[in-house]
């Protein structure tokens, strides 16, 4: 499994929408869980909201027409099925492991 460093500054970003890309210049995907405790700790832990603050901030990014929500999905495996699958995808999890096909990003301060 390779593991990819990326700021918390840069991924707070990237989930919010404000950055769409990667420091290598390569495009972002953030993808979302629906709900759940994996959820709602890596919302508050990465982006520094909870899950209503999170969905306010990106109404306003789509009303302003500067984005799309994240695709967001109901199951953790779906979620890791397309970050595997879908380049510049980035997302969350309770847990991974090596089957998964997906790259650790490490958030450092």
């Amino acid at each position: 499994m390779q593991i990819f460093q990326i700021t918390n500054a840069d991924l707070r970003a990237i989930f919010l929408g404000t950055k769409t890309r990667f420091s290598d210049g390569s495009h972002a995907v953030p993808v979302t869980l629906k709900g759940g405790p994996a959820h709602e700790v890596s919302l508050k832990n990465y982006v520094g909201e909870d899950p209503e603050e999170f969905r306010s901030q990106w109404r306003k990014v789509v009303f302003a027409g500067q984005g799309a929500m994240p695709k967001a999905f109901d199951s953790e495996s779906a979620l890791l099925d397309y970050v595997a699958a879908t380049p510049g995808a980035v997302g969350y999890a309770s847990r991974i492991s090596p089957q998964d096909r997906v790259k650790l990003l490490f958030a450092i301060k």
